[in-house]
């Protein structure tokens, strides 16, 4: 479609019109889409076409920005700097993940193994690929899980927090193992996994196998979310050497520190202020006035 470039404002009682209905999007494009139709002779099916296929892309990409900052992601990773031969997850496994059929399928992801293989960018990234395909996500970490149960026992609401946040086609759970656990965490996560049993998507991240969940938490509540963890999930071990690390190792990601050094004014040494320069020798004259 060719833009005018000079076209001219809406009258005022349409524009009043088009807020009252909140079309924004068709608001916006509609003086350079009439222009556009008037100088082309559109048939007004193809005005109209054109009008209401704004505000469908400006509705969808509005309700995308609403359910990616909704959902609290760390560092807004997606799979376009994503590299599948980083990961030593099997490339085939990569692309069904990346497919979403397992979200659909209400299944869990389990993904295990040190820390720096890549993990948490891949959960990131999965997460993004949800909210881009129309569904929600809810981001967690075991700590930040702890702190909302501390603050909705006070009002006897953590049922209900739970509930709300099972609302979300996929919620996530980053980093268990790194940080001991404490009691109102282990309590969030159990609530979490049970809540979304067999009902919403799980997908966590985790230096220990859930196997070793025993070392965290009770082993009676260690037992009940393991148990509904994996009855309909996919487990993926990572390995190898920390991505991060072999990264710092080779300067990826910084800016060297090369840039040009400021010249030296006359008479000046580094660390010291300016002023004449003595020889070793050299002692300076004395006023005895």
């Amino acid at each position: 479609m060719l833009i005018s470039s000079s076209a001219p404002p809406l009258p005022d009682d349409l524009e009043a019109l088009l807020r009252g209905l909140r079309l924004p999007y068709i608001r916006a494009a509609a003086p350079e889409v009439l222009a556009t139709a008037r100088a082309q002779r559109w048939e007004p099916a193809e005005v109209l076409r054109a009008l209401l296929a704004e505000e469908r892309r400006g509705r969808d990409r509005s309700a995308v920005a609403i359910r990616r900052a909704a959902a609290g992601f760390p560092t807004g990773k997606t799979f376009a700097a994503w590299r599948d031969g980083d990961s030593s997850i099997p490339a085939p496994t990569q692309a069904a993940l990346r497919t979403l059929e397992w979200v659909h399928r209400r299944e869990n992801l389990v993904v295990c193994g040190p820390s720096g293989t890549g993990k948490t960018f891949l959960l990131e990234a999965l997460g993004a690929a949800v909210v881009e395909a129309g569904m929600r996500v809810a981001w967690f970490t075991l700590e930040s899980l702890g702190a909302l149960v501390r603050r909705h026992r006070v009002d006897d609401t953590v049922t209900k927090v739970v509930a709300r946040i099972v609302r979300a086609e996929l919620i996530v759970v980053d980093d268990i193992g790194l940080l001991p656990v404490s009691g109102d965490a282990a309590e969030g996560l159990y609530r979490l996994v049970d809540a979304a049993y067999e009902r919403r998507s799980v997908a966590i991240s985790s230096n220990l196998h859930p196997a070793g969940f025993d070392e965290l938490m009770p082993k009676t509540l260690a037992t009940a979310t393991v148990d509904r963890l994996l009855h309909h999930a996919h487990l993926c071990m990572t390995d190898g050497d920390s991505v991060r690390l072999a990264q710092a190792t080779a300067g990826v990601g910084v800016v060297p520190l090369t840039g040009p050094v400021p010249p030296r004014g006359p008479g000046r040494r580094r660390g010291l202020p300016a002023g004449p320069v003595l020889n070793s020798t050299e002692v300076p004259p004395i006023d005895n006035d």
